[in-house]
């Protein structure tokens, strides 16, 4: 596989020779020694990592002292609280989890070879391109396929492009973030979200006229956190216009808890079109929600369809991947 021959050439790193690499492959290094740094990586403590290893925190210990005889290299340095990996230790981390994803993806072809066109997918997805991309897209799928079992995450794109990388989804429909490498990713464009404005019914915006932004400051509003698109694309509206920010703001990335807000008070949230829509439709929520007219628009950050640069996708994820593809065009 692929990841065997990546962490054969671990060593490449280290200035040994070539044949070091069949020297590692031959060390007694083990799957359980991958999920054991991995999961230090994870949690930055012995005691957490043993506890997902179903081990006790001495064997643990023998475990990290194995693989640092083995590598002849300090893999972590103990703190007050807790560890930190050394560099070489995060090198090790970061070929374990490919190691360790090449393996879920053995077993899960073997499962999906067994059982015809069943298989499991791990996707996320922003709120937005859920509802009109992937829940049609899902639906679809599983009527021609009701064998995949299909997981998917909605939440941010700086979660989801981190879950992502650390191997817990097979592709996501999101914003690659700011603060990450965007040469991790293989990504394609496939949307462009707009929103809308929604309150209560019966709000006092709720008029049926267009309302102008320095109307709205007044109230109190309902934001996802500082880094979202939607949040930035919002307060871009009124920092053009010189209008002073909301002040009063409760910041949540949970839809329900925005939509209970906003119907139990004269709160405002910025949400995409396509959520709105939903919410109205009969087929959807049916919920007491109106879309507030205004004379502004928002237009927020196109979204991708993003896997992992050089990460080969599950028959059944490519299945998926590639029918949301077609759908866009």
């Amino acid at each position: 596989m692929a990841a065997l021959r990546d962490f054969g050439g671990l060593s490449e790193g280290y200035g040994e020779s070539p044949g070091r690499s069949e020297t590692l492959l031959r060390s007694g290094l083990s799957l359980r020694h991958m999920r054991m740094i991995a999961a230090l990586d994870d949690h930055g403590r012995v005691s957490a990592a043993a506890q997902v290893m179903n081990i006790s925190q001495p064997a643990a210990s023998r475990m990290i002292a194995e693989m640092e005889a083995v590598l002849d290299v300090k893999l972590c340095e103990r703190l007050p609280r807790g560890i930190t990996l050394t560099p070489y230790g995060k090198a090790l981390a970061r070929r374990a989890r490919s190691i360790l994803l090449e393996m879920r993806e053995v077993d899960r072809e073997i499962s999906e070879l067994k059982a015809g066109k069943g298989g499991s997918v791990f996707l996320g997805a922003v709120t937005a391109p859920a509802i009109e991309l992937a829940v049609p897209a899902i639906r679809e799928i599983r009527r021609i396929y009701p064998r995949i079992e299909i997981t998917m995450q909605v939440e941010t794109s700086n979660v989801l492009a981190r879950e992502l990388i650390a191997t817990r989804h097979d592709f996501i429909i999101a914003r690659i973030p700011e603060d990450l490498n965007p040469r991790l990713f293989e990504a394609r464009v496939i949307g462009v979200e707009k929103a809308c404005l929604i309150v209560r019914r019966g709000h006092p915006l709720a008029k049926g006229k267009a309302v102008r932004l320095e109307e709205t400051a007044a109230y109190d509003w309902v934001f996802q956190s500082g880094g979202s698109p939607l949040r930035q694309a919002m307060e871009s509206n009124f920092l053009n216009r010189n209008i002073a920010l909301p002040d009063r703001i409760l910041n949540t990335s949970s839809l329900l808890l925005t939509l209970v807000m906003v119907a139990q008070s004269d709160a405002i949230a910025p949400v995409s079109i396509q959520v709105a829509k939903f919410i109205q439709n009969p087929e959807g929520l049916a919920g007491a929600i109106d879309v507030v007219q205004t004379e502004f628009d928002i237009e927020v950050r196109p979204y991708s369809l993003i896997t992992v640069k050089n990460r080969v996708l599950s028959p059944a994820a490519k299945m998926l991947h590639d029918f949301i593809l077609r759908e866009v065009g």
